[in-house]
């Protein structure tokens, strides 16, 4: 099924954390609706009894960063 990857980077140096923008993920699935495998032929009525019209629940990332935020490096180098 596809879904929507969140990434939140957390900056162990500041501790700010970026929020980056959502990306979609895409199944292979040709019974998903979102998927690019999903045939253009297929269409409402019948689309919507045969294949998922939902995306599956977000996958959430927040990886910890061992540096400071792009704010806080920018702010130290024009020190």
């Amino acid at each position: 099924m596809c879904c929507l990857r969140q990434v939140r980077n957390v900056y162990t140096k500041c501790g700010h954390g970026v929020t980056l923008p959502d990306e979609m993920i895409n199944c292979e699935n040709s019974k998903c609706r979102w998927s690019p495998f999903h045939p253009a032929t297929c269409t409402p009525p019948n689309c919507l009894r045969t294949c998922k019209q939902y995306k599956t629940f977000p996958q959430q990332y927040s990886p910890q960063i061992d540096a400071f935020c792009p704010a806080c490096a920018r702010q130290q180098q024009q020190q």
